[in-house]
């Protein structure tokens, strides 16, 4: 039987993306059913660092997205708690050597023509911007549109945000879509019961994939894990998010294997965080101490002060990949009333403003903020039977 009075749309997942996609259309005025087999931020987002980046973005789609997400995620940090957790503390990107240097000023050279503001730092002036970084670096590149937030807060505080147009079902599985004679969206089904609406936001993170099975189409969002470290509670020993040079490499890689590469970063609370490991093995959630391992000595690398500094607790998570490394965003012209909002991989958190934005203009018959046809979620070729 259907419950409760039938929303404008349903959003299925509570994480960032999906949170970010209720706040906007909730602004639009249109009432939002979010609906999550688990908690708010139980998966992915609760998993992230809370990177919002321009930094390890090559010019195109994905940063046209990231650099509206970053005057977005400021115009939120006034509307949402200070709670979220909100710094703009920049990045820092650092080479080894003299060739490393000339392919990170390369690198920027193009992100500049796109809009990014990068500065070189020469070795000589790291340590005036990271006092603790290890001796003989050749030089760097400073982001200073580079931001961080708490994830699980901010996801959090943007559903609350949405006010009384939002309403939440957690620990509610959708196990099927409801579809009209001639397919178009009508619902889903839930164990608990039938919810109608005439949109599903297809907001399921690395489970976007299944969700988009349950519609008939494909949608090829795979698990990319990823580890965490996080030490004991110290002063500021790093102020910037600070990472080595082949860390843009990584992301960019279309490798199943384990990739790892130096990533470290403070948090206002005290701990710092290191990364950052790549690697698809499922939804495998077995602890590598392989893995491990690497990312300590690389975070030592980078700051030798790290050695002598304890690693409380480690944790893992699942990054949604699609193989063209662009999410999916907006409607499905395969099923009518079905949009996604899905597949940023790592990106997830800094893009989740202008997704949310893009879909509430989409639902609303308004104009997206820029070109979304490279983020079509019928771009991909279906798999022979």
């Amino acid at each position: 039987m259907p419950t409760r009075k039938p929303s404008d749309v349903i959003i299925v997942g509570a994480g960032v993306v999906g949170a970010a996609c209720a706040y906007y259309a909730a602004l639009a005025g249109l009432s939002v059913t979010v609906v999550d087999r688990g908690s708010v931020a139980g998966g992915t987002t609760g998993a992230g660092e809370g990177n919002l980046l321009v930094s390890d973005k090559e010019p195109g789609p994905e940063l046209e997205l990231a650099l509206l997400a970053t005057s977005l995620w400021r115009e939120l940090a006034g509307v949402l708690p200070a709670r979220i957790e909100y710094e703009t503390k920049g990045s820092l990107v650092v080479a080894a050597d003299e060739t490393g240097t000339r392919a990170l000023r390369a690198f920027a050279a193009r992100q500049e023509k796109a809009g990014v503001t990068a500065q070189e730092i020469p070795g000589g002036r790291l340590h005036d911007l990271e006092p603790h970084l290890a001796p003989g670096l050749a030089g760097g590149f400073l982001y200073p549109q580079d931001a961080q937030v708490m994830p699980a807060h901010a996801a959090a505080h943007l559903l609350r945000a949405g006010g009384d147009r939002v309403r939440l079902r957690l620990d509610e599985e959708v196990t099927g879509l409801l579809t009209g004679a001639a397919g178009e969206i009508r619902g889903v089904r839930t164990a608990k019961g039938e919810l109608h609406a005439p949109y599903v936001v297809n907001a399921a993170g690395t489970w976007g994939g299944a969700l988009a099975e349950l519609a008939g189409v494909h949608l090829p969002v795979l698990p990319r894990r990823g580890f965490v470290l996080v030490t004991e509670p110290l002063p500021r020993v790093v102020r910037h998010k600070v990472y080595a040079a082949d860390y843009v490499a990584d992301v960019a890689s279309d490798s199943a294997a384990l990739q790892t590469s130096a990533v470290v970063e403070g948090t206002p609370a005290g701990p710092v965080l290191i990364g950052a490991s790549r690697e698809r093995v499922g939804f495998d959630r077995t602890l590598s101490t392989e893995v491990l391992g690497r990312l300590a000595a690389g975070a030592v690398g980078l700051f030798p002060v790290l050695g002598t500094v304890r690693a409380i607790r480690t944790y893992l998570g699942f990054r949604p990949y699609l193989p063209d490394h662009l999410p999916a965003i907006g409607p499905d012209p395969r099923v009518p009333g079905l949009l996604h909002a899905c597949g940023h991989e790592g990106a997830g958190i800094g893009l989740a403003p202008v997704t949310g934005l893009i879909i509430a203009a989409c639902l609303t018959g308004g104009r997206p903020p820029l070109d979304i046809r490279p983020f079509r979620p019928d771009r991909f070729t279906t798999p022979a039977p």
